[in-house]
């Protein structure tokens, strides 16, 4: 437990600094908000045609909100928190690859609902807003990022399980 925690710490700030220079903001955090801003927007245009995209901004072409994705509200640091949880955990290879897969989906999905939430919230109150973004939005990023891990973490085989034969695990 302490190898894990003590490499989830270095895998997190070395992930951390990485995201922090300018060649991982300009080819990966940058086009990846955009990408965002644009993913949201084409599910908003679903049932209101009257929102637009332009960079990480998405605005109402009738009262001209507009949100903001900034740092941190990306869906990146939580991302970042995940892989470093699931690489740092003792787990087959395979099973870190799958799971970082449907975790980036997991977290960036609910990240979607949050910017779309936050959209409309704005709209609507302000104070509500800045209370949901603030509080509730992050609260439940990470939660999302912790259930993924905690799922994930009872489907990877443990150690011993790996050394006995698939007969002797189906007999429990």
């Amino acid at each position: 437990m302490l190898r894990f925690f003590v490499l989830f710490l270095v895998l997190l700030a070395a992930l951390f600094a990485l995201e922090l220079t300018p060649w991982a903001q300009t080819y990966v955090v940058i086009p990846w908000t955009d990408t965002l801003a644009r993913i949201s927007t084409a599910i908003v245009t679903l049932f209101d045609a009257n929102v637009v995209a332009s960079g990480k901004v998405i605005r109402s072409t009738t009262n001209d909100f507009a949100v903001s994705i900034e740092a941190g509200c990306n869906g990146v640091e939580a991302t970042i928190v995940l892989v470093a949880a699931m690489i740092a955990f003792p787990a087959p290879w395979r099973y870190r690859v799958a799971g970082l897969a449907i975790g980036f989906v997991a977290v960036q999905a609910l990240n979607i609902v949050r910017i779309i939430s936050l959209f409309y919230l704005g709209q609507w109150s302000y104070a509500v807003f800045e209370w949901a973004h603030l509080y509730v939005w992050q609260a439940l990023i990470m939660l999302d990022v912790l259930v993924v891990w905690l799922l994930w973490v009872r489907r990877v085989p443990r150690p011993e399980d790996a050394a006995m034969p698939p007969s002797a695990l189906a007999h429990g």
